[in-house]
This record gives C-alpha cells, structure tokens and sequence, in this order.
C-alpha cells in the first residue's frame, strides 16, 4: 500500500511554518487607541428637524419602514449619507467593491469631505483585496476605518485560520447604517451588488428597516459598543499607510461606474423609484411602533460574553414563548437537536409553525442546507410547516429585487419572523448555531400587529406560490408540491438538483460539523 509517510511530513510541515508564523505575526496593540462616541447635538440638523415633529407626535414610539426591494435599500443608505452633517456610523459583515460597493464607499467619501464625521466598521472575514481602499480611506481627516476581529497575515488568511481558528471562526455579522443620530437601517442585507439588484446574476430577497426615534439611538450607542471593543482595530495599525493625495481615485472608480451602461441604468432607476421621491419629499409612511433593539454583546467575538447578554437570551425576554402562532423566514435554517425539540414543542402545545428558507437549489451555502435537511422529517412529524424557496421565479417574471436588470433567479437572505401576529423580529440573525453560538448578530423587535398581519397574509398567499411545500409521504418519504401554471407538480426528489448535489448534502449531514453552520 502508498506511504502515508508524505502527508505525515506535510501535515509537519505546515504545522511548524502555522507556529512559526505565529511567533511573527501577532495582533498590533490597542493602547492609545483613538477614542470617539456618538455625536449627539444633532438635533438641529437637517434629518434632526424633519424628524423632530414625528417623533414628538408618537412620544415613546419609533418609526420603522421596512425595506423589501433591493433598490429602495439602496437609495436609503445613499440619501442618508448624502443628508448626514456630523455623522456616520457604518457597521457592515460583507463589503463588495463592486457597482454598489464602490458607489456607496463614494458617498461616504463625499460626506466626509463636506465635513461629516464617518466611522466604518467591518469585520475582516470577507475584506480579501480591500486593502487599498481602506487604507486609502483611512487618510480623509474625517474618515476613520476598523476592522473587526482582523487577520494578523493579510495575505495568507488561511494560515490564520490554522494558528487562531478559535478567535478568527467568531465573526461580526452585524449589520446597520446610521445617520446623525437619527435615522438608522438595519436588518439582513450586506453591500453588494446581490443585495441591490444592482447585477445581472443571483438576487438576493432580503429585508431591511429604516427606523427613527428612540431606536436609532439605541443603535448608535449599541456601535460606539463595538467600535470600543477589544476586536475592534484601527487600520492604521493593521495596513501599509496610503498616499493622501491618490483619494481622488476614489472619485475616478465611481465616476468609471456611473459610466458604465449598467451601472447607469441601475442609478436611474433608483432615481425614479417612487421610495426616492418620498424620502426628499418626507413623505415616507411609518409604522410608529415600540421597538427594541436586541444584539449581541461584542465580547462574544472572544468568547467572553455571558448567555444573559446575548441575543437569543435577549430575543426571548423581549417576545416571550409564541401562544397561538410562530412564522419563521430564515435562509440559513439549522435548527439542531435543541431547536427542533423546541419548534416541536411548541406545535404540540397547539401553536401554528410555519418555517421558510431556501430550497437546495435556492441555496447558496450547500452545506447548511445539509444541517436543516436532516431535520426535516422531525419537523413534519411534529407538525412543523415547512416551505423551500425556488431559485427560478414563478412564471419567469422578473421579481423586484432583482432590480433592473431581470435576474431570473433569486435566493433567500431576509432574516424575521412574526409571533402571535402582534409581534414581528427583523435582523442579521439566522436560526442556525453560528448566529446562536458564534457570530455577533443585531435586530430589532417591533410590536405591530400590521407588520406581523403582513407576514401572516404573505405565509397564507404569497409564499406557497414561489416556493415548494414540504411533505412527508405515508412510507417516510419526502415530497416538494409545486404549485404552477393552476396546478400542483409533485417532486418525490429535491427539485431542480442532480444526483451528485444531493448525495453532497447527504455526505456532508453526516459530518460532526453542525455547531459550525
């Protein structure tokens, strides 16, 4: 039989270059860190003064928006920066340099080279050939950048993973936009041109909310948390320094973008969609609902936190056990062992679960789809409804967040659900172990019976049309119904998939992995 001898010496190898680089290249200290807070003396600005009126009108309350299409949520973090005066506290998990990535790093630039204080956020996890730019960035007297629990080695990651995989699996999925004090978006989508429809291949369905009133503010202290924590460091320190003079580049890529065709097509229609005119006009509906901001505490990135102060914990004070219904929209949905048990329970004691995520085709993360897989059948047995989105769109049609450019397929990204139809959670957080035991997660919960009745009626009409229903057959089997063209087509395998994707899925379900998903 071959030698086992050359993967031996090879593990070796690695193994000592992994320590020898770890002797070398350690985290930079935090001493003498720069220290800032939220600036709060914006009440006179201009958000300040169209916000005042409403927020005085519906004492105790704030002012939610949701955002479902892709494009609104872009206009809003582009109008909010463009009316920002003295701050903006940006705090994202993913950043593409992309169309909207590179559009939405300009906005920031130009708010800051009109005098407004800009501190951006971002964990380091997906910040692979942005580099440049941050440290570019990083040089505006009125931009300062940190990354969130950062890789030491920024070319070779991968070591990094081999000496500190313990500190570097823990990430910031975070995820908010806030304005003088006073406006805030928070919820499920990153920036890129998946989450704005601002591209041609898969869209993302997600979900934000625009907020006002005693929320925002919640927000903005809950960032000066983070950007205050131990995982928290300066680029300066991380970074080779950048020339101040080349921010003009800066100015150049956006101008290249707004040049493109595409790129072009995608602002105008941004510019004309109704959400744009109402927010310059301060038209803009809200639901003025008491609101609580849950989040993690940012020791748990170093795994420092105590269950009290995070989420879960949080979200179960805040919205209590679910009487008589529980809805669920989640793209990455593990529910484990422990999770199963609970939605089990739950539909025993007579309360109406109803669960969407994304179908094996839908999916863009296959091994996930192998942690929610091997539940399924527990989950029917219990009652448990159980929907799977479809990657393709009923009927062809363009779904609006695809934006203008037709995408023909989408995957699920939003992350909320609605108890009892009075109260409805929106956030970065998703049902499955990373977001429960490993990632920093953020949300609001809302108490309003509309959004909740929205989400309800969505479960009831919506839903079963773009997505397939999960069954179990009377010899333990598994079915997906279709619903299409009038009719019902019923799948006996997981549709739109090969055999090869699905043995994956089984493989990788077996696998002792699931507290990582």
């Amino acid at each position: 039989m071959p030698s086992r001898f050359p993967h031996r010496a090879l593990a070796l190898l690695l193994s000592l270059l992994a320590l020898g680089l770890a002797g070398c290249a350690g985290l930079p200290a935090l001493d003498e860190r720069p220290v800032s807070v939220t600036l709060t003396d914006t009440d006179d600005t201009r958000l300040g003064r169209a916000i005042a009126p409403l927020v005085a009108a519906h004492p105790g309350l704030s002012g939610v928006h949701p955002l479902l299409d892709s494009r609104d949520a872009f206009a809003a973090r582009v109008l909010l920066a463009r009316a920002a005066e003295r701050s903006l506290d940006v705090q994202y998990y993913i950043w593409h340099p992309d169309r909207s990535g590179t559009l939405l790093f300009e906005a920031l630039h130009k708010a800051a080279t009109r005098g407004v204080r800009v501190r951006l956020l971002l964990d380091d996890n997906n910040t692979a050939g942005l580099d440049p730019t941050l440290a570019l960035l990083d040089t505006h007297p009125n931009i300062e950048v940190r990354l969130f629990n950062p890789f030491p080695l920024r070319g070779l990651r991968w070591l990094g993973y081999l000496t500190d995989f313990a500190r570097l699996n823990r990430r910031m999925h975070n995820k908010s936009f806030t304005a003088d004090n006073q406006a805030t978006i928070i919820g499920g989508r990153n920036v890129g041109d998946e989450y704005f429809g601002a591209g041609s291949e898969v869209a993302f369905i997600d979900l934000d909310v625009l907020a006002i009133g005693p929320v925002a503010r919640e927000v903005s202290a809950d960032f000066d948390r983070y950007w205050a924590s131990a995982s928290a460091y300066p680029v300066a320190r991380l970074l080779a320094p950048a020339e101040p003079e080349r921010l003009a580049e800066l100015d150049a890529q956006a101008s290249l973008i707004e040049r493109d065709p595409a790129a072009r097509a995608y602002v105008e229609a941004v510019r004309a969609a109704p959400f744009t005119r109402q927010l310059i006009a301060r038209e803009l509906p809200f639901e003025w609902a008491a609101t609580q901001m849950v989040s993690d505490d940012p020791a748990k990135a170093l795994d420092n936190s105590t269950r009290d102060g995070e989420l879960p914990s949080q979200l179960v004070r805040a919205i209590g056990r679910p009487t008589s219904s529980m809805d669920l929209v989640s793209p990455y949905f593990v529910p484990t062992k422990t999770g199963t048990r609970a939605l089990a329970g739950l539909a025993g004691d007579g309360v109406r679960v109803r669960v969407l995520t994304n179908s094996l085709e839908a999916t863009d993360v296959s091994a996930v789809h192998a942690g929610y897989a091997k539940r399924r059948k527990a989950l029917l047995r219990a009652g448990v409804g159980l929907y799977e989105l479809r990657r393709l769109l009923a009927d062809g049609e363009r779904h609006r967040s695809a934006g203008p450019f037709g995408s023909s397929s989408a995957s699920l990204h939003a992350k909320t659900f609605a108890v009892d139809g009075e109260r409805v959670f929106i956030g970065s957080f998703n049902f499955d172990p990373r977001s429960v035991r490993l990632n920093t997660e953020l949300g609001f919960v809302i108490e309003s019976r509309a959004m909740a009745e929205r989400m309800q009626r969505a479960f009831d009409q919506r839903i079963p049309a773009m997505a397939y229903e999960v069954g179990l057959a009377e010899d333990g089997g598994l079915y997906w119904l279709e619903r299409r063209d009038g009719g019902t087509v019923r799948h006996t395998a997981e549709p739109g998939t090969g055999f090869w994707r699905r043995a994956w899925v089984w493989f990788v379900s077996k696998l002792p992995i699931e507290w990582m998903l």
